[in-house]
Order: structure tokens, then C-alpha cells, then sequence
């Protein structure tokens, strides 16, 4: 079994992104391989609900998390907030988080290094997810940054990259 990182835009997603995602989620887990994502909204969340959805959140996912899982929640509770994201987004990404983690504790890999989320620790996220992953499925929306890094890491350590391009 070979384990694909799944990279994207948290903020910025259209119809089309989620669409993609899904689908290549289930191509990926039709395969047989399994998934190594972030926790984040966006593309890691699309990523996440399919897998969990399809039922192989016991077996076939991994979930990297900048902070812990508590740290990482009360961010999110944060950001809703602060106005950034709504509260049902909020709500609803920690709730799946701590499904996939009653399903399996060990598919959510927490970074103990952190005690907030910040750039600092979501490029460490993104670098776990490198680590663990064979190759990488990068969807990259209006040039994301983040998702840059995870594709420069992934071609460093001489990955394959998927890259799935979006103007959002």
C-alpha cells in the first residue's frame, strides 16, 4: 500500500475543488493505497469526510495536525470567532476530527512541538505529511503558499506531485 498526501487550500475552495478531491480520494482508496492529510478546512476537510465516509478511517488515513488536538480545536473556535470562518464550519471540522480519532487514535498524528497554530507549525505540518507520504496530490488554489511548500518539500525528497491548479 502506497500512502498519498492530499494538500490544498484551506480558505480558498470552490465546487469544482471539492469535486476533485473527492474523486481522486476514491481513486486513491480503490487502489488500495491510503490518504495522509491535514485537519484543516478546505481540502484537507473534503479529503477527510471521504474517507471517512467510504469507511477507512480505521485503516487508510493519517491526519497531521500542527498542534494537538485541543490546541488545534480551540484555534478553529478561535478563528469562527474572529469572523474568518463561520461557527458551523467550525463545529463541523472538529467534530470529524474526533470521529476519525474515536474510529482510530492513531490515524490523528498530533505535534506536540506547538502550542499555537502558525505559519511555523503548519510548514512543520506540511512536512509530516511529506514524510509519511510516497507522493503528494497537491490542490493548489490562486497559488496557495501553503500548498507550494508542500509541493517543494515533496520534489526535495524526490516525490511525485500531482498538481491540480485552481483560480478561486
Amino acid at each position: 500500500m502506497k500512502w498519498i498526501g492530499i494538500s490544498g487550500s484551506r480558505l480558498l475552495t470552490s465546487s469544482q475543488v471539492e469535486e476533485d478531491v473527492r474523486r481522486e480520494v476514491r481513486l486513491i482508496l480503490e487502489q488500495g493505497n491510503g490518504i495522509v492529510t491535514g485537519g484543516a478546512l478546505g481540502v484537507d476537510s473534503f479529503a477527510m469526510d471521504e474517507v471517512y465516509n467510504l469507511g477507512y478511517a480505521s485503516s487508510r488515513l493519517k491526519v497531521c495536525l500542527p498542534t494537538t488536538l485541543d490546541i488545534f480545536s480551540a484555534h478553529y473556535i478561535k478563528r469562527s470567532e474572529e469572523g474568518v470562518i463561520t461557527d458551523d464550519e467550525a463545529k463541523t471540522l472538529i467534530a470529524l476530527l474526533h470521529c476519525i480519532k474515536s474510529t482510530n487514535s492513531e490515524a490523528i498524528i498530533e505535534d506536540m512541538r506547538f502550542s499555537v497554530c502558525d505559519k511555523e507549525s503548519y510548514f512543520a505540518r506540511n512536512e509530516t505529511i511529506m514524510n509519511l507520504s510516497d507522493e503528494v496530490y497537491a490542490f493548489q488554489v490562486n497559488g496557495s503558499a501553503g500548498t507550494q511548500n508542500t509541493m517543494d518539500i515533496a520534489e526535495s525528497q524526490g516525490k511525485n506531485v500531482k498538481l491540480f491548479t485552481y483560480a478561486v
